[in-house]
Order: structure tokens, then C-alpha cells, then sequence
């Protein structure tokens, strides 16, 4: 019954800015922390950065002094900030809980894509 949409992807150039939303509906009360994945072609799904409800926030070292994880609670809406984007940053991006399980529904993700 939770969902995720989520959306701002686009092509730009190595050393670009995007800045993604994640728009949630449901009941998100019982979710202690969200974050933000990222699926490159070929590759597994993989975790870039978490906020939790304290607002403890956590990134992957890729993107580590690039990338800025934020909420907007009123709003029930996420945020991905990524800064000197660099074509390894290519992925289709998703959000949801920070914890997955085998039934987690998954959206659609946004396309980034960063050319060189």
C-alpha cells in the first residue's frame, strides 16, 4: 500500500547537476528510514543513500561530498541533490524504504544518465 514515484532524471554533462523527487503515498508511518537506489545496466540494484526519521543520513562512498539526501515531511516527498555528476552516476535511480524485502514494490525509477 506504500508507494513511490519518482522523478527529475534527465541527460546531462560530466560535472552536472539533477536533483530528483520522490513523491510517496500510503501509510509511511511505520518506515524508519527511506532512501534512494540506483540499478546500472547489467549490474545489481545498489543503496547510494538513506535518511532516517532522526534525520541520520548515510551514503555509499562513490558519492560521498557529491551527493545530498533530503525530506520534506509535510510535503511526504524525498530528495536526491547530485552535484559533479560523473558517467559511472549512469543508472535508472529509485526510491523507497531503506529496508527491502523480498515482496517491496518497486516504481519505475528515474533515468539519469551522465555522458563524457
Amino acid at each position: 500500500q506504500v508507494q513511490f514515484v519518482e522523478s527529475g532524471g534527465g541527460l546531462v554533462p560530466a560535472g552536472g547537476s539533477l536533483r530528483l523527487s520522490c513523491a510517496a503515498s500510503g501509510d509511511t508511518r511505520r518506515i524508519n528510514a527511506f532512501a534512494w537506489f540506483r540499478r546500472a545496466p547489467g549490474k545489481q540494484r545498489e543503496l547510494v543513500a538513506s535518511i532516517s526519521r532522526g534525520g541520520t543520513t548515510n551514503y555509499v562512498d562513490s558519492v560521498k561530498g557529491r551527493f545530498t539526501i533530503s525530506r520534506d515531511n509535510a510535503k511526504n516527498t524525498m530528495y536526491l541533490q547530485m552535484n559533479s555528476l560523473k558517467p559511472e552516476d549512469t543508472a535508472v535511480y529509485y526510491c523507497n524504504a531503506a529496508l527491502i524485502f523480498s515482496n517491496t514494490y518497486w516504481g519505475q525509477g528515474t533515468q539519469v544518465t551522465v555522458s563524457s
